[in-house]
C-alpha cells in the first residue's frame, strides 16, 4: 500500500470514530423534535465534548472502565445512528442540511492532512507538523496531549502524572484533547503516532462545524457563507494550527457553536428554554476545558447575547449548574490531585515563566508592583501594538523584501510565515484591507442588511475580545499578545467580518478579492521550506481535490431558509403525539 493510501484509510477511520458520537447526538435531538440546523450542530459538538470529558474521568477512575466506555461510545453511537435513520422519521431536507457541515468537515480535514504530508514525513508526524508550515521548529506542545494520554491509559489515578519536560505538570493545561485521544486509544493507535496526529487534525478542524452553524444561523446567502468558510480554511490560522495539533482550534469550535445560539435570531428562543441554557453552558464549559484563553471569546459573545435580551434567573441558574458540573472536577484536580496547576496563569497574567511556590494572586501582585503604574501601562500598550503588528512585524516585512531582492524567495516566505503566525492583524493578510473598504463604503441596502449586521457583530466580538485580551495579559514578552496565546475564535470571526462585510458593500468584487487572498495564502504555505523530504503527486492531488470539493459543497448548499429548517420552538418532545401513534 502506498504512503498516501495508508494515510487515507486511517483518516477515514478516525473521522468515523470522532464523528459518530456527534452524528448520533444530532440525530437523536432531531428525532426528539429539534429542527433548527444551528441548534442541532451545537448539540452534536456539545455532546462530543462532554463525552470526551466523561471518557477522561472514566480512565482516571480506572483504565478498564475507560476502555469499556470507549467501545461503548463507538458502538452505541453507531447503533443509535442506524436506528434513527432506519426509522425514516426525519425529512430529507433536514438530513441534507446536516450532511453539508459533515461533508465540509471531512473534506477540510482531508485537505489539511494531505497538504501537510505532501512532502512525506508520516514516519515522524509530530516533528513534521512542527516544521511543515512554520518558519522554524514550533515547541513540543503538540506532544503534550499524547504524553498524558499514554499515562492515563496505563495508570488512571494511580500515582501523580510525570512531568512533561522540562517542567510542565498535567494540571497546567486543560484535559479536553486528552479525553478525545483516550476515546480512540484502545481502538486504533500506532507507535509512530500517525494515528495521534490524524485524530488531532480531525479535532482541530471541528471549527468548520461550529462556524457553519454560526453562518447558517446568521441567515447569510450561500455564496457569502462559502466565501467566509473558504477564507478561514485557507488562512494561516487554520493551516498552521490545524496541522500542528496543540489544542487551540478545538475549543474555538465550541465557542463558534455557542455564538450561533447567542449572536443570532436563535437567541430569542434559546434564552427562554432551560434546555438551551444547558446547551450553551455545555459548549462554553467544554471550550474552557479545551483552553483557558477561550474566555476572550466568551466575554464579548455574552455581551451581545445580553444586548439582545437577558435570560431569566432560572435560566442563569441552570447554566451555572451545568458549568459547575463540568468545571469543578478539573478545578479540584488542579489544586489537590496535581498541584499547583497554575503555571500558565502565572505566565500569562504575571509574566513569570519560572516555576516557583507563589500563588497566582501573589505572583500577579508582585509583578505589577515591580512594574509600577508606568511599566504596567507600557506593557498594555505593547500588547495592542503586538496585535496590530507594529514593530517586529514590519521587520519581518523588511527582511522578506530584502530576501526577495537578494534572490532568496525561501527566506522571504519564512519571514512572511513568522509574521502571519505571530501577529493578529497581519494574520488576516489581504483581507485586513477589507476593513478599510467597509469603513468608507456606503451603507448597504436592505438586501444586504443582514450580512452587514452580522459583519458588525463579528467586529464587535473581535474588538471587545481583543480589548480584554490586551488588558488581562501582563504584557512582557513571555506573556505578550502574540496570536497563539489568545483564543482563535477572534481571528476566525475577524476573517468572517472582513469577508461578509466586503460582500455586503461590494458583492461581486468580494468574490474575486477573497479568491485572490486565498490563492496567495496557499502560495505562502504550500511550498516545503526545509531541505530534503519527498514529494507526492498523489498527496497533492488529493489535497487539491478535497479543497475543490469543499468549495463546491459550500457553494452548493441551500439558502438560509432551507438550511435553517422549519421555524419551531426549541423544545424536546419526550412522547409521541396521538397522531404519530
Amino acid at each position: 500500500m502506498t504512503e498516501q493510501g495508508h494515510i487515507f484509510i486511517l483518516l477515514v477511520a478516525h473521522l468515523a470514530m470522532t464523528g459518530l458520537p456527534m452524528v448520533a447526538a444530532t440525530l437523536l435531538a432531531a428525532r426528539a423534535g429539534v429542527r433548527r440546523i444551528p441548534v442541532l450542530l451545537a448539540v452534536g459538538l456539545a455532546a462530543s465534548g462532554v463525552i470526551a470529558m466523561l471518557t477522561f474521568w472514566a480512565y482516571f477512575a480506572d483504565p478498564t472502565i475507560g476502555e469499556t466506555l470507549s467501545f461503548f461510545v463507538l458502538f452505541g453511537s453507531l447503533l443509535a445512528t442506524i436506528w434513527v435513520l432506519y426509522e425514516r422519521r426525519l425529512d430529507r431536507e433536514l438530513l441534507r442540511g446536516l450532511a453539508t457541515p459533515l461533508a465540509l468537515w471531512v473534506l477540510g480535514s482531508a485537505f489539511l492532512v494531505f497538504l501537510g504530508f505532501v512532502h512525506g514525513g508520516d514516519d515522524n508526524p509530530l516533528q513534521t507538523a512542527s516544521v511543515r508550515f512554520n518558519a522554524a521548529n514550533l515547541p513540543s506542545d503538540n506532544d503534550i496531549p499524547h504524553f498524558f494520554t499514554e499515562w492515563f491509559y496505563a495508570h488512571g489515578h494511580n500515582g501523580t502524572p510525570p512531568i512533561f519536560q522540562p517542567d510542565w505538570h498535567f494540571s497546567d493545561r486543560p484535559p479536553l484533547q486528552v479525553g478525545y485521544m483516550l476515546g480512540q486509544r484502545p481502538i486504533l493507535w500506532d507507535a509512530k503516532l500517525l494515528d495521534y496526529q490524524l485524530i488531532g487534525v480531525v479535532l482541530q478542524q471541528l471549527w468548520i462545524v461550529g462556524l457553519w452553524a454560526l453562518l447558517v444561523a446568521a441567515r447569510l446567502g450561500r455564496v457569502t457563507r462559502a466565501l467566509a468558510i473558504l477564507a478561514v480554511l485557507t488562512s494561516d490560522v487554520a493551516i498552521v494550527n490545524g496541522f500542528f495539533v496543540w489544542p487551540k482550534m478545538l475549543p474555538a469550535a465550541m465557542i463558534l457553536a455557542a455564538a450561533a445560539l447567542a449572536m443570532t435570531v436563535e437567541w430569542s428562543e434559546v434564552r427562554t428554554s432551560l434546555w438551551g441554557a444547558a446547551l450553551v453552558a455545555a459548549l462554553l464549559g467544554v471550550a474552557m476545558l479545551g483552553h483557558g484563553s477561550s474566555l476572550f471569546g466568551v466575554i464579548p459573545i455574552a455581551i451581545i447575547a445580553l444586548r439582545h435580551g437577558p435570560p431569566s434567573w432560572r435560566w442563569i441558574g441552570v447554566a451555572a449548574a451545568v458549568g459547575l458540573v463540568l468545571l469543578a472536577p478539573w478545578s479540584y484536580y488542579q489544586r489537590h490531585g496535581d498541584p499547583p496547576g497554575n503555571r500558565l496563569n502565572k505566565w500569562m497574567l504575571a509574566g513569570v515563566m519560572d516555576v516557583d511556590p507563589r500563588s497566582t494572586r501573589e505572583t500577579i501582585f508582585d509583578s505589577y508592583g515591580e512594574a509600577g503604574f508606568g511599566g504596567a501601562l507600557h506593557n498594555k500598550a505593547e500588547n495592542f501594538v503586538t496585535m496590530a503588528g507594529g514593530g517586529p512585524a514590519w521587520q519581518n516585512v523588511e527582511h522578506a523584501w530584502n530576501a526577495v531582492t537578494d534572490g532568496h524567495p525561501g527566506d522571504a516566505l519564512r519571514e512572511i510565515r513568522t509574521m502571519l503566525f505571530l501577529y493578529f492583524v497581519p494574520s488576516l493578510g489581504l483581507l485586513a484591507f477589507a476593513l478599510v473598504a467597509m469603513a468608507f463604503a456606503r451603507k448597504p441596502g436592505r438586501k444586504r442588511a443582514e450580512e452587514w449586521r452580522f459583519a458588525l457583530n463579528c467586529l464587535f466580538v473581535v474588538a471587545v475580545g481583543a480589548l480584554f485580551w490586551g488588558l488581562i495579559l501582563f504584557g512582557n514578552w513571555p506573556s505578550r499578545t502574540v496570536l497563539h496565546v489568545g483564543s482563535f475564535v477572534l481571528p476566525i470571526l475577524a476573517f468572517c467580518a472582513c469577508v461578509v462585510g466586503l460582500r455586503a458593500v461590494f458583492p461581486r468584487f468580494a468574490i474575486y478579492y477573497v479568491a485572490i487572498s486565498s490563492v496567495l495564502m496557499l502560495a505562502v504555505y504550500v511550498p516545503m521550506l526545509e531541505p530534503g523530504g519527498s514529494y507526492s503527486a498523489t498527496g497533492f492531488l488529493l489535497s487539491a481535490a478535497s479543497l475543490a470539493c469543499f468549495g463546491l459543497v459550500a457553494v452548493g448548499a441551500g439558502g438560509p431558509a432551507g438550511a435553517l429548517g422549519r421555524i419551531r420552538p426549541l423544545t424536546v418532545r419526550l412522547r409521541p403525539s396521538r397522531s404519530e401513534v
